[in-house]
């Protein structure tokens, strides 16, 4: 750990992506609280809001990657930043004049332009690392996750309760400002930046940007560890639609309909009390178990807990199944994110996020159509959503359970990280 933060580098994109995700956390979670409470008969429009942060990844996944992996990583990350401030000014007149289509195109390009940032932060943070950090780095992401869980959303509550909707936008708006500033003032080497040398607009036409893009598909058909890591990943893309929602749905119209706000805010603590435990364990025991156990162990316990919080009709217990839930899902994201950097070349690093994001998207995207189309007319309970996410998990378990272990010796041996050099 000290030797991570003794990386000037890695401490300022650490910061750059800590003050980006906590001010969208706040921004999107006051934006729910507003559609729950101004259209409380309509809550398809909550799911719509959430389809206007996965279905971007659908539009822009075929240039994404080949971006990434193509132009300045950095420029990338930075621009993306200020066009998502840029946007949030329009997002903020926008909801003054209160009308939807228009909220609803605005948060649909900011998600768009967001799909930029974390390819190329990700192949930034890759360059600077050595691979012996990976799994530290995958770890400390998780706990700061964990925090945006336990503030992001109580704190978005109490904005939005406190200040409104304006002021939440305000903070999102400056949060992108400083995590520019902070990628500005990087010192990286160009290695990092354009692992695959210079290259400009003109060479990205649309021939090359799908060649790159097949490639990509190539090297994931050749890796079978990776193939089989990604195919696990389309049904956690339906696990995610259905948890992007559920919290509310749960304290909306099951267990806390008076006092959603405050019980929504409890689940986001609890679930992220669990995640801060679960990573602070899991960056240690990760040293000494394999990724594939720790993956596989989480996902069939979370599954679990998930059964529990379907069963639930006491609050308190159900919170109990959320702290476990989160507790189990930090060593399947450690693991996960400790093992991606070891198996894919640096410089195929964007090209693979360019097909892993739409992969899980889709699955998103289609969960939350689902769900925005048949709940509550059909889906007359959030328990039945819960018993489906529970058998999913269940399947991307077992399907792991019989590939990962056989396959767990297919590690890309890569080529030394690229490190900082101090000014």
């Amino acid at each position: 750990m000290k030797e991570i933060f003794g990386n000037k580098t890695f401490v300022k994109l650490f910061f750059a992506s800590v003050t980006s995700q906590m001010g969208s956390t706040i921004g999107n979670m006051a934006f729910a609280f507003y559609l729950l409470e101004h259209f409380a008969s309509q809550p398809y429009l909550a799911t719509l809001a959430e389809l206007m942060y996965s279905l971007p990844t659908l539009a822009v996944f075929l240039v994404v990657g080949v971006m990434a992996d193509r132009l300045d990583r950095k420029k990338i990350a930075e621009y993306s930043d200020w066009i998502r401030a840029g946007l949030t000014v329009l997002l903020f007149l926008s909801v003054m004049s209160n009308i939807l289509w228009i909220i609803f195109a605005l948060l649909f390009l900011r998600s768009a332009v967001s799909k930029f940032f974390f390819p190329a932060e990700a192949g930034l943070i890759q360059g600077i690392l050595t691979k012996e950090q990976y799994q530290t780095a995958g770890g400390l992401n998780q706990m700061v996750f964990s925090i945006f869980m336990l503030f992001g959303v109580g704190l978005g509550a109490v904005i939005y309760t406190v200040l409104g909707i304006y002021w939440a936008l305000v903070i999102d708006g400056i949060s992108f400002i400083v995590s520019g500033l902070l990628i500005r003032y990087c010192s990286i080497h160009k290695e990092a930046r354009l692992p695959n040398g210079e290259s400009n607009w003109k060479e990205l036409g649309f021939k090359q940007t799908l060649a790159d893009f097949s490639k990509g598909g190539k090297y994931i058909l050749s890796n079978k560890l990776l193939l089989n890591l990604l195919l696990g990943f389309f049904l956690f893309g339906f696990i995610n639609g259905g948890f992007a929602v559920l919290p509310l749905f749960t304290m909306k119209y099951k267990l806390a309909p008076d006092n959603y706000e405050w019980y929504a805010s409890l689940f986001a603590l609890c679930f992220g009390v669990g995640i801060f435990i679960g990573s602070a364990i899991s960056t240690v025991v990760g040293k000494k178990l394999k990724p594939h156990t720790m993956l596989i162990g989480g996902i069939l316990i979370t599954g679990i807990a998930t059964v529990g919080m379907g069963l639930s009709d006491s609050i308190w217990l159900y919170l109990s199944f959320v702290w476990l839930t989160g507790f189990m899902i930090a060593p399947i994201n450690v693991s996960i994110a400790g093992w991606i950097p070891r198996i894919v070349e640096p410089s195929y690093m964007g090209r693979v996020n360019g097909w892993s994001d739409p992969i899980m998207m889709l699955a998103q995207s289609i969960s939350l159509g689902i769900i925005a189309l048949l709940f509550p007319t059909v889906i007359t309970s959030v328990d039945y959503i819960y018993y489906g996410v529970a058998a999913l998990m269940g399947i991307v378990g077992v399907f792991y359970w019989l590939t990962l272990p056989r396959l767990s010796g297919l590690v890309h041996e890569e080529k030394p990280a690229i490190l900082e050099v101090q000014a």
